[in-house]
């Protein structure tokens, strides 16, 4: 026999340490690893990571087979892995109900648990008796599973398990929005059972969902059928969280050593070298200890200051834990890897000998290691004194599973016995490699002949749906449908992926469905589901921003390919020629550059080679997934408006149609609509209003009352017409005083009546046939839902079935093709129109650290959204905050889906912005409108509700930046019926013109020229002009609002316009006002106000005290601290207030950075301000200036002071400061020991 050589006995070494240290705790039936002798339960994630070493092992033995004998010991170490592996399966496979509720409600009731019975795979506690939702554990089983299964070992066996494995895949994407315990199992770190959105387990996710895509879980044996699917943009979802999350662990920790695993090894979650970098120096530099890192700050588990007889900490007992949180030698075993995987030979040295010095030596001298250290109890204070000093005593279970484990697998890699890509057969360790660039491939679609032909008189060829034939095009949400029975199984009553709204990169792909190649155009270009898609400026901008979206995020193999439709909706009004902006779009395109996006434009068929595909076989025929389940349930009503839910069946079979193209006409025939109402009339001189202008909105809604026997008027309606849209109740966005109303008999109403004298609502549906436009349906439409209700039959033209709510979805489709958007809106928030993508939109919102309010302030009446929603309730939410004023609440969610397309492209936006106020948002953007345009009120809330989306979204921009803009007015087309002028919103460029002028592209130019004389008094291009600072206005916004970009008379003379004094007037005023109402504030401002908290007794705010006990409780850092103090600052109504006590704040801070150790009991920042005010005025007064200094009624404050620029002799912080200086002059000497 030959004899062992020196790594043959080196293995044979680790393979007894293995043996008596990890093995000897695996339950010979189950194969689950208890986590020691005493605690007989196992947990998911201790099991996976205490197999890693056996698994490890096991490919040394392979690799460096001596005999026989270590072929067989490589196996049996191998059958170990796949033992403990299927355990854990069998496990969750028991608890599938719990899978399956979980995909509909993410709640932590419904959620797989995180430890079970070792001998039995039985649960071992209740639901809600252990903090159980744990994403990152079930990703780190499926993360293993595609490692190992891709190292070769086979662990799945049948088609069953498969479909389990499909639905897991589903349980955890919805990771970027599920806020969980955590791999500690605490949540909040106060301990008390609060769950946390943890980075932890968003990068595990991620990692998990990008190794088990498209993998064969039967290995090298499989086919199509035991592939798993993931969504590509699920993976990009947490992908972006992540990226805003880190170096953060979560909202109550700054940072969390258990960020290692997803930074390096196993995960390799993040892309961005220099945010690892970050992350692994903040690891260091504030966890790391003489025995190892602390999992996070002021972590009291196992400390002499931890009261064991509880399991939750009161909040100011935390500071306790400061400087004495025990040590776990578990994070050097990662950083020995890390350096293997970076090929750092110093790290991995200098760590090794570290933990070497820390190992404790067990029987027969085997190295084991401790599961923590801590310090002990009687010498508590030394360490508080000098931290880092005292001698530690290991604690916990000996050996600890999961730390000996990677101490194990480590050594295997530091003596070469293992190489980087065996423990990493899926080459996630290449993750912050440099990539490609991504070249977009977009091929543009003509609908019909008849588009394709005005697209080849402006010299454009392309190709039309009908021409692509055998490839099939299908909107967005057929795919969406088709991917809801994926992962379907009867056997285990497992439902398949809920219906979701399938993102730009899941539509890039291509399909095989059947042996046929479908593509699916994108869902921003589907107009079913919300009116954005009606907008063609707003599909041109969504575009651009896609197209950015897919270069930055493209992972997978082969190039994105964007099938872009040219439907008879983005032709010109008169359906002559094709929508310039579209137009100038497709011109772009063929450029090979759109807003940054390198593109190609082609042919389908060109790109057929250099696409991704994907291979759907659950549809195949032989599956047994049935596309129609039940032929009992009734046709779907090809009227109703309401999304489809993914099992409407029909009823008929074709036989000339395969049952795939059934079921996709059936998908496209129940969202479509039908034609009912009546063509408009021709208007006559001699026609009469179906409503007399004179009547008020109150006097027809008391007449809506008593058609409904009620003896109140609904004071709450609204009616959106051009009739009724002077009286309509103001939105109040702007403190402008309401007109009075004329009054009205109720005799002059001029609608039909019945023999009670009660509205005759069937005479009322004939009048649908004298109207002369949209607007004047939509009044009796409306009339009909409020008395009728929306499922109301109205027998129109004496057909059955026409409901009022079809009429409605016909009225909104007409108003859509007239660009009528105050009319739309309104119609979309009557038929509760769902915004597809409202829930995600708020999810990736509150994902990126900003929280949501909703209503306008103050609370109760504004809602806060700190958590992630299901849809409807988030909708009900906004209705409720909303007053039930139907525009607000339709604007509200539209700005939402703006502020989430913004936090995607344009993070840096939101940089210091914890709350995002939507209210204020809109009252700022009517206040802006009113100043702009120097008008009312209503009127400019009447503007902001007609704007198009496109304005809408790039209005809010310009809010959210700061960046100064001007309002452009023109005429409607003449057949509108809207009675609001049509305004555009520009850029202004520092030559004080828009950008459109400097193109020399001016929207409705020839209007314009007819409309010169009428608008000659304020203009084509109303910025802000110091007009509006003497305007008789009497609201103090409106006198406030003073101006700061340029004026012009015209849009030829207004370029040679610049910037002087008086147009820059109020210029601080506005910026102030817009910092307020988007709540932003100075980089690094809440961990200045935790630091002053340290040194005073607390800070008084408008009669609201932070007091410093906060900072017992929370670290500088936390998000939760920050989230603190903003809710203290919210309670100012108004923003520039709030904004000068913010700056109070940041001169106070100055102050914090001294040697003093207090500066006093409680200061109260509104004194400082107040004090500031009347130094500037006392100086303005000494100056002459005695006439115009207006205060402001609600806060005492001088206009001119909060125009005041920050800096200069006469700025707002050189007041500020004397203030400070003098407030805190009086309080040093004597209360400096004051207590509260």
């Amino acid at each position: 026999m030959r004899s062992r050589s020196n790594s043959g006995v080196r293995l044979d070494g680790y393979a007894r340490l293995v043996q008596q240290t990890i093995l000897c705790y695996q339950n010979p039936i189950t194969g689950l690893l208890s986590a020691s002798h005493e605690q007989k339960d196992a947990w998911v994630r201790d099991n996976i990571y205490s197999i890693l070493a056996v698994w490890g092992l096991g490919m040394a033995y392979r690799k460096n087979a001596d005999r026989d004998e270590d072929k067989a010991k490589a196996y049996e170490l191998e059958q170990n892995v796949v033992k403990l592996m299927r355990g854990l399966l069998q496990c969750m496979m028991r608890q599938v109900e719990k899978v399956e509720k979980f995909k509909h409600t993410q709640s932590t009731k419904d959620s797989l648990h995180a430890k079970y019975n070792t001998a039995t795979c039985s649960t071992v506690v209740g639901d809600d008796q252990w903090g159980h939702l744990q994403v990152d554990a079930t990703s780190l089983f499926l993360l293993f599973l595609a490692q190992m299964t891709a190292s070769g070992l086979r662990i799945i066996f049948t088609l069953d398990e498969v479909a389990f494995i499909q639905n897991l895949v589903f349980y955890i994407e919805a990771a970027y929005k599920v806020a969980d315990y955590g791999m500690w199992e605490r949540g909040d770190k106060t301990n008390q059972g609060i769950p946390e959105l943890n980075a932890s387990s968003v990068g595990m996710a991620k990692a998990a969902l990008e190794a088990i895509d498209e993998l064969d879980l039967f290995g090298a044996h499989g086919g199509r059928k035991s592939v798993i699917h993931v969504l590509p943009d699920e993976v990009e979802h947490c992908q972006s969280i992540l990226f805003s999350m880190l170096p953060r662990a979560s909202t109550s920790k700054e940072i969390d050593a258990g960020l290692l695993s997803i930074i390096s090894f196993p995960a390799f979650a993040v892309e961005d070298m220099n945010l690892v970098n970050v992350t692994k120096n903040e690891i260091i530099s504030k966890l790391q200890g003489r025995y190892g890192c602390c999992r996070f700050l002021r972590d009291g588990y196992k400390t002499p200051r931890e009261d064991p007889n509880r399991l939750h900490y009161d909040p100011a007992e935390l500071k306790l834990f400061e400087n004495i949180e025990c040590e776990w030698p578990v994070f050097w075993t990662y950083f020995i890897i890390d350096g293997v995987f970076n090929g750092d030979a110093v790290q991995v040295q200098e760590y090794r000998e570290a933990l070497e010095g820390i190992l404790i030596r067990g029987k027969n001298g085997i190295h084991l290691v401790p599961e923590l250290y801590a310090i002990p109890p009687n010498k508590v204070d030394e360490e508080y004194k000098n931290p880092h000093t005292v001698d530690r005593v290991p604690l916990g279970k000996l050996p600890h599973l999961w730390g000996q484990s990677l101490y194990i697998l480590s050594s295997l890699l530091a003596e070469g016995f293992l190489a980087a890509g065996e423990i990493d057969p899926l080459n996630r360790r290449f993750a912050t490699s440099v990539k490609p660039d991504v070249v977009v491939q977009v091929t543009v679609l003509a609908e019909n002949s008849y588009v394709q032909d005005l697209l080849r008189k402006h010299g454009i060829d392309v190709q039309s749906i009908a021409d692509i034939h055998p490839i099939r095009v299908q909107p967005g949400r057929i795919l969406s449908h088709i991917y809801a029975k994926l992962g379907r199984n009867k056997n285990m009553k497992l439902s398949g992926r809920p219906y979701r709204h399938i993102g730009v990169l899941g539509t890039s792909k291509l399909y095989v469905i059947r042996n046929q190649i479908f593509t699916f155009t994108p869902q921003f270009t589907d107009q079913h589901h919300f009116y954005l898609a009606l907008d063609n400026e707003m599909i041109v901008e969504m575009l651009r921003i896609e197209l950015a979206y897919l270069c930055t995020c493209w992972r997978m193999t082969g190039r994105p390919t964007l099938t872009f439709p040219i439907t008879h909706t983005m032709l010109t009004n008169d359906g002559s020629d094709i929508h310039p902006a579209v137009l100038s779009t497709i011109r772009k395109l063929e450029d090979g550059y759109f807003g940054g996006a390198r593109v190609k434009l082609g042919s389908l068929s060109e790109f057929l080679t250099t696409s991704f595909y994907t291979y759907l076989t659950f549809l195949d025929p032989d599956c047994d997934e049935k596309l129609f389940n039940d032929t009992s349930e009734g046709r779907f009503s090809p009227d109703s408006d309401s999304d489809l839910g993914g099992y409407l069946e029909e009823t008929y079979k074709q036989e000339s149609q395969d049952e795939l193209d059934q079921y996709i006409n059936h998908l496209l025939q129940s969202t479509s609509l039908k034609c009912y109402l009546p063509p408009l009339r021709k208007k006559t001189s001699e026609d009469s209003h179906v409503f007399s202008a004179v009547h008020s909105t109150r006097d027809i809604l008391s007449v809506m009352a008593k058609a409904k026997g009620l003896e109140m008027p609904f004071a709450h309606m609204t009616l959106p017409t051009k009739v009724l849209s002077a009286h309509r109740k103001s939105l109040n966005l702007v403190d402008s005083p309401q007109p009075l109303l004329k009054q009205a008999h109720e005799d002059d109403f001029q609608w039909p009546r019945d023999d009670h004298g009660d509205v005759d609502c069937e005479k009322l549906v004939e009048q649908l046939k004298d109207c002369s436009n949209l607007q004047e349906q939509a009044d009796i439409l409306y009339l009909l839902y409020v008395i009728k209700g929306p499922s109301w039959d109205t027998d129109l033209s004496g057909q059955h079935g026409v409901t009022v709510q079809s009429l409605l979805s016909e009225l909104y489709g007409k108003a859509g093709l007239n660009q009528e958007w105050g009319l739309i809106r309104y119609i979309s928030g009557l038929l509760r129109k769902k915004v597809e993508v409202l829930a995600e939109a708020c999810t990736d919102l509150l994902s990126h650290q900003t929280q949501l309010t909703v209503g306008l302030p103050p609370e109760p009446r504004e809602k806060i959204i700190s958590a992630p929603l299901p849809p409807e309730e988030l909708t009900k939410l906004i209705y409720e905050a909303s007053g039930q004023d139907i525009s607000i609440a339709v604007l509200t969610q539209e700005i939402v889906v703006y502020l989430a397309m913004y936090v995607r492209a344009q993070p840096s936006l939101f940089v210091e912005m914890l709350r995002l106020r939507i209210g204020l948002i809109i009252q700022v953007m009517a206040t802006e409108l009113a100043r702009s345009l120097n008008c009312s009120g209503e009127e400019a809330s009447e503007s902001l509700m007609n704007l198009s989306p496109f304005d809408m979204k790039n209005l809010l921009h310009h809010i959210l930046s700061g960046k100064e803009f001007g309002v452009e007015r023109s005429v409607r087309p003449i057949h509108s019926s809207t009675s609001s002028p049509a305004i555009s919103i520009h850029e202004v460029g520092h030559t004080g013109v828009t950008k459109t002028e400097r193109s020399g592209i001016n929207r409705l130019r020839s209007e314009m020229k007819q409309m010169t004389r009428r608008f000659s008094a304020d203009g084509q291009l109303f910025s802000m002009s110091q007009a509006a600072f003497s305007s008789s206005h009497s609201s103090k916004s409106m006198r406030s609002s003073t101006p700061s970009s340029p004026t012009g008379t015209s849009s030829s003379d207004s370029g040679g316009h610049h910037m002087g004094w008086g147009e820059r007037q109020g210029q601080w005023l506005r910026r102030r006002r817009l910092d307020g109402a988007i709540n932003r504030v100075p980089v690094g401002f809440y961990q200045k106000v935790w630091k002053i908290l340290q040194k005073c007794h607390g800070l008084s705010i408008d009669g609201y005290v932070l007091p410093s006990s906060t900072t017992r409780e929370m670290t500088p850092q936390e998000i939760k601290f920050a989230v603190h103090v903003e809710s203290v600052l919210n309670r100012v109504p108004q923003p520039e207030y709030r904004q000068l006590l913010v700056e109070a704040i940041m001169v106070l801070t100055l102050l914090s950075d001294t040697e003093m150790n207090s500066i006093g009991g409680i200061i109260h920042v509104d004194q400082i301000v107040q004090v500031a005010n009347q130094l500037f005025m006392q100086d303005q007064m000494s100056a002459g200036a005695m006439d115009t200094l207006e205060k402001d009624q609600a806060t005492g404050i001088c206009h001119f002071f909060y125009d005041s620029a920050p800096s200069g002799a006469y700025g707002t912080m050189t007041y500020l400061t004397k203030a400070v200086a003098s407030h805190l002059q009086e309080l040093l000497p004597n209360s400096g020991c004051q207590m509260q």
